[in-house]
């Protein structure tokens, strides 16, 4: 951009912003006829070309109302993760790679400004006190914000794409699932099996998370808790979606996962599906899992369906001072099913196990492995395998009372 567009930009932005300082709210028509009249003043000003107009005014609007000069990578389906390390250094992830975007912003306080449009927009606050937040765009995609002085470069935001909902027969076809383990999932989420999903970051655990809940029967009631609300569920009609809330400096008390959890279980639910659980809210999620609401969902981060058996009991003593034996019994009694999914090195994502939990004996709970990933010609860089049976469901009770075959 020449340096007289630049200034002209800032003053227009400047000028715009000025205005809207005076309303508490205003639509799109009322924003664009408030562009228009600066865009009109400018050009008594001085010689403004009708081209350099339209784009100055789609420029304005979009860093008003939509993301500014990020809103270009927003509308583009193949670009899924957005990572801002400052004002002028922008990565993106596309095609499973990451590459450095050759735009960028104009100025930190440009930055700053698409920031404060986010979180305001949910309801969130983030500043100096408070330099770390999580919000979500209009079209559900998840954001994350970093502010100095902990970001210690400039402002970071990463915008985590959530273009499309995803279906299962569509995780199917990208090879994510075997169609027989994708037919085995749906039926357990018929016959109200407790399914717990485990893995990485950036593994696909909402997406899958997702996916699965489309197999839950339309005429029951739902309740999701989120820390951002990111399910996409279309098909139930009796559906409460509930979101935490963090302390916005103005005296309102945080509202954590474990309170919704706990709200959720005076709504009478027949399902609740948690987001995920990252600390001592894991006891209340055991507890909802335990007391009648078969057929629940949670995800959890870990490396494997051991390793998140573990780091479950380590949750549960952040929130309770319970003995281990417990502990594992109330996990082994809640989760029926564990899913566990991976980013593979070929950037592809894949359910890597399905394991039944089988009980708790002996000091230890009973992992049977149901599915495994098992790769083909290992050393390629394409990672190539198939997901294979390895044993048969031994808890058949609630299949049964459900009356489904697998």
């Amino acid at each position: 951009m020449k340096e007289s567009e630049g200034e002209r930009w800032e003053l227009l932005r400047g000028r715009v912003r000025a205005r809207l300082e005076t309303y508490r709210q205003i639509e799109d028509e009322e924003l664009y006829e408030m562009i228009d009249e600066e865009i009109r003043e400018a050009g008594k000003e001085g010689f403004f070309p009708l081209g350099e107009r339209i784009c100055m005014r789609e420029k304005l609007f979009d860093a008003f109302r939509r993301l500014g000069v990020l809103q270009e990578l927003m509308d583009r389906k193949d670009i899924t993760e957005i990572m801002v390390n400052g004002k002028n250094r922008i990565f993106i992830e596309q095609g499973g790679g990451l590459r450095r975007w050759e735009g960028g912003f104009e100025s930190e306080e440009q930055l700053e400004d698409t920031i404060q449009q986010i979180v305001s927009g949910v309801n969130r606050v983030v500043n100096v006190a408070e330099p770390i937040a999580d919000a979500r765009l209009p079209d559900g995609s998840r954001v994350h914000v970093v502010l100095p002085p902990v970001a210690l470069d400039g402002p970071v935001l990463t915008i985590r794409k959530f273009p499309e909902v995803i279906t299962m027969k569509r995780l199917t076809e990208l090879g994510a699932v075997s169609e027989e383990a994708a037919a085995f999932l749906g039926t357990l989420v018929k016959a109200r099996y407790n399914i717990f999903i485990s893995g990485g970051t950036g593994s696909g655990k909402t997406t899958f998370l997702n996916a699965l809940s489309a197999y839950i029967p339309p005429d029951e009631r739902i309740v999701t808790i989120e820390d951002s609300a990111e399910l996409q569920i279309r098909q139930i009609p009796n559906l409460v979606r509930l979101e935490t809330r963090t302390d916005n400096g103005e005296g309102n008390r945080p509202v954590t996962v474990g309170d919704l959890i706990r709200a959720s279980l005076r709504m009478r639910p027949d399902r609740i599906i948690i987001g995920e659980v990252r600390g001592e809210e894991a006891f209340s999620m055991l507890s909802a899992f335990n007391t009648g609401h078969d057929g629940s969902l949670c995800t959890g981060h870990g490396n494997g369906t051991s390793d998140m058996l573990a780091r479950l009991e380590t949750m549960v003593l952040m929130g309770a001072a319970l003995p281990l034996d417990a502990i594992r019994s109330q996990i082994a009694s809640a989760i029926d099913v564990m899913v566990h999914l991976g980013r593979l090195r070929d950037r592809s994502r894949k359910v890597l196990e399905i394991a039944e939990i089988g009980g708790y004996e002996n000091g230890r709970i009973a992992l049977y492995p149901l599915f495994r990933f098992r790769e083909e010609g290992t050393g390629t860089k394409k990672v190539e395998g198939c997901l294979q049976k390895t044993g048969e469901l031994k808890n058949r009770e609630k299949l049964a009372a459900a009356g489904c075959e697998l």
